[in-house]
């Protein structure tokens, strides 16, 4: 073939749809709201029929607003040649990849269907030498705080007083918080449900990389700011008045990388925030560049601290790695008042998929590793231990705690609990939800206060659900089960992994 020879000819193949949406023609109104609503138009009105389109990506929209509930959505059956090795979705990214040149990106947590580890943890109860404990009729307390610790409480007339000089505290009224999900991977209407849901239930919620916008001013003494390495929206007033800073090393969902926001969801409104030129996409670099050494780390706490007058937490955020534990040690060595781990799974608005899918460590096991680490060392009585990604239900936040985590990081759930599908578009600005996108006309689908009150509503849950399995346990304080891996067992494939956890083995005793 002579030089050009392909020029003009297609590269990109038609893949085939791996959702569609059926209509039962007999029941629709032929109304066309699911055609409206479907911001990736994946439907539309032909001749007196709403007909499939293309590219439905089950975000299941469309089935919410049928007024006559005749709209279900399939997963299309396997369109290629089953092999052993080359599995469907290997395939998919082979032809994306072979029309488009580039690197694949995708959203939300790792969807492989590898079993999270907490499933293989069995939770303790307790029986006759250790009463259990009822808490509808007994205090069970959940409360907890996230900043340096004293090391030891003073005790002076029945109360507990913080020496003089220690970094503030903050309390929590249960042992979660709301991870970093900025404005521009989520909408305003989305970022500002999490920070009223965050005050009213005296917890604490992470900014994101993104800044703050004037307007949520008001919910800054319940939110946790992110100096990641782009600085976007970093400025002094700003960092002044949240509850805590948040230096952001490295993120779950894509360790060793920075963040990426597509130029797409970069509107006049984001651009503000952030700082940046409207339209760019917003890629913080890799590293801090101002960070190469638990030094240099040590040397940007210190500043943050200055910066807010030493009367706000410092801490930092690390994905969770190989070497996790070590690392861990020396942030906290650094001089960082609360640590944040966040783990394989963890969710994102925009990652490279080989990054996301093959990089860090699964939680479970980075929370272990550091909780070890750090308590042979003598440092684990300074910090707050702060663990994220994939947290999926108040079992999952229980088994954290006993593994050594103080306060437990939920994003995707919350989101989940406002309405999201985890369709995994996030990247592409249209959710159809109004959460992921800066759409104005998307945005408006997402009312606050109801998005607000639900999510509000499942952390209540969880935490009644957390007080449950403490009674039943005979533990009458979150702060007791905070590591206590003994009240755990493993009941996996894979007897190492619970010999690194430092868990027993379902049917070893206490002794």
């Amino acid at each position: 073939m002579s030089e050009g020879a392909g020029a003009g000819k297609r590269l990109d193949h038609r893949l085939p749809e791996r959702f569609v949406p059926t209509i039962d023609h007999d029941l629709c109104r032929a109304c066309q709201r699911c055609v409206k609503d479907c911001s990736y138009q994946a439907l539309e009105f032909r001749g007196s029929r709403v007909v499939p389109a293309g590219g439905c990506v089950a975000c299941g929209r469309c089935i919410a607003v049928c007024p006559a509930n005749c709209i279900e959505v399939r997963p299309v059956p396997p369109q290629f040649a089953p092999h052993g090795n080359w599995s469907e979705r290997a395939r998919r990214a082979i032809l994306a990849q072979a029309s488009s040149g580039g690197v694949l990106l995708s959203s939300c947590g790792a969807d492989d269907d590898r079993p999270a580890i907490f499933d293989d943890l069995l939770l303790d109860a307790a029986q006759v030498t250790n009463p259990s404990i009822d808490p509808l009729r007994e205090p069970v307390e959940t409360v907890t705080y996230l900043g340096r610790r004293p090391g030891r409480l003073e005790v002076q007339d029945g109360r507990v007083v913080v020496r003089e000089g220690d970094t503030p505290l903050i309390r929590l009224d249960m042992p979660l918080m709301f991870g970093h999900i900025s404005l521009g991977s989520i909408s305003y209407n989305a970022q500002k449900a999490l920070f009223m849901a965050a005050k009213e239930l005296n917890i604490v919620a992470g900014s994101g990389e993104g800044g703050l916008h004037p307007d949520l001013y008001e919910y800054a003494d319940r939110i946790c700011s992110e100096v990641a390495s782009g600085r976007f929206g970093i400025k002094p007033e700003y960092l002044k008045e949240v509850a805590a800073v948040e230096i952001k090393i490295g993120q779950g969902a894509k360790p060793g990388h920075g963040g990426h926001l597509p130029g797409e969801k970069v509107t006049a409104m984001i651009s503000e925030t952030r700082m940046i030129p409207l339209g760019t996409d917003a890629l913080s670099p890799y590293p801090h560049h101002d960070v190469y050494s638990i030094e240099d780390l040590a040397q940007l706490i210190s500043v943050l601290k200055e910066a807010t007058e030493y009367r706000t937490p410092v801490g930092v955020k690390i994905a969770a790695v190989h070497n996790v534990g070590a690392i861990a040690s020396g942030v906290v060595r650094a001089g960082a008042d609360f640590l944040t781990v966040d783990g394989f799974k963890g969710g994102t608005g925009a990652a490279p998929r080989v990054i996301r899918d093959h990089a860090g460590l699964p939680i479970e096991v980075a929370i272990s590793a550091v909780d070890q680490r750090l308590v042979r060392e003598g440092l684990r009585n300074r910090v707050t231990v702060c663990a994220g990604g994939g947290v999926r239900s108040s079992a999952d936040m229980i088994k954290a705690l006993a593994l050594g985590a103080d306060v437990v990081m939920v994003s995707t759930a919350a989101l989940i609990a406002m309405g999201c599908r985890v369709c995994q578009q996030c990247h592409r600005g249209l959710c159809s939800w109004g959460i992921a996108t800066q759409r104005d006309d998307l945005v408006a689908r997402l009312d606050p206060y109801i998005a607000s009150a639900r999510v509000v509503h499942l952390f209540h849950a969880w935490n009644e659900e957390l007080k449950e399995v403490l009674g039943a346990m005979g533990i009458d304080s979150v702060e007791s089960l905070v590591g206590n891996r003994d009240r755990l067992r493993y009941r996996g494939p894979n007897p190492k992994i619970a010999e690194v956890m430092g868990v027993k083995h379902i049917g070893e005793g206490w002794g």
